[in-house]
């Protein structure tokens, strides 16, 4: 059956969560279940002031360090870009 686009399809709203975009066997799942990266906050907590502007979770940091060197990416910047559209990656937040 022949469909055309319709216009008026861009104006519907569909709420979804990035967990309903990820395959359930996609590797970050796999990282993400098999890894408690909690033990990090120790870690690095003498490395933190307890005053000024709040930082970037660390865990974040880690992570994202990980998913670099697991998909061979070379650079931060590169990372950065693929978290943007990559929602295998965006999931593998708190």
């Amino acid at each position: 059956m022949l469909s055309k686009h319709n216009s008026i399809q861009r104006d519907q709203v569909e709420m979804i969560a990035l967990d309903q975009l990820v395959p359930e066997n996609h590797l970050v799942r796999k990282m993400e279940a098999a890894i408690d990266f909690s033990f990090i906050y120790d870690l690095v907590e003498e490395t933190y002031s307890a005053v000024g502007r709040p930082s970037i979770d660390p865990v974040i940091l880690i992570k994202l360090t990980f998913i670099q060197y697991t998909f061979g990416i070379r650079s931060m910047r590169q990372t950065i870009e693929e978290l943007k559209t990559n929602m295998a990656s965006r999931s593998c937040g708190h």
